[in-house]
């Protein structure tokens, strides 16, 4: 049994790729996070993960749907990421985020206004970053199937 499918069906197998692609490019900024609280503190550090926290939504929505546009997947990130910062003006997210400290990671636990930008600012980024990796790709795969 193959581990990629046969190279004629290049959609399925560019998937695959895109795949794996996004789950790195997930690790990558789960580090980048974790880096940046080790070496920052204050603003530097919550709105750098305000915005890493938009790019890892990113790299999610793109793991679950590789053939999803740049402008969809950074619009999905950005729309969950601020009905996350919303959910916080109730009591729900604050009360788990007591319980659990994943909880607190995910949903965090007060609503603050400027994080909403944030967000934005790692859609953007996330956005910059999809593109330029997709038109790199294609042209190599376009080279790939003109040789075969």
């Amino acid at each position: 049994m193959a581990l990629l499918p046969e190279t004629r069906d290049r959609p399925a197998a560019d998937r695959v790729w895109t795949r794996v692609a996004a789950a790195a490019a997930a690790l990558l900024v789960v580090g980048a996070g974790l880096g940046l609280r080790s070496v920052a503190t204050g603003s530097a550090a919550k709105y750098g993960g305000d915005a890493l926290y938009t790019v890892l939504l990113l790299c999610l929505v793109v793991l679950v749907a590789p053939r999803v546009s740049p402008l969809r997947a950074a619009g999905t990130a950005l729309a969950v990421s601020w009905m996350v910062e919303f959910l916080q003006l109730g009591p729900v997210p604050a009360d788990l985020s007591r319980r659990s400290t994943f909880a607190r990671l995910v949903l965090g636990s007060t609503f603050n206004p400027p994080d909403l930008l944030w967000y934005s600012v790692g859609a953007a980024a996330g956005w910059l970053l999809h593109t330029a990796v997709r038109s790199r790709a294609r042209p190599a795969r376009l080279r790939a199937r003109e040789r075969t």
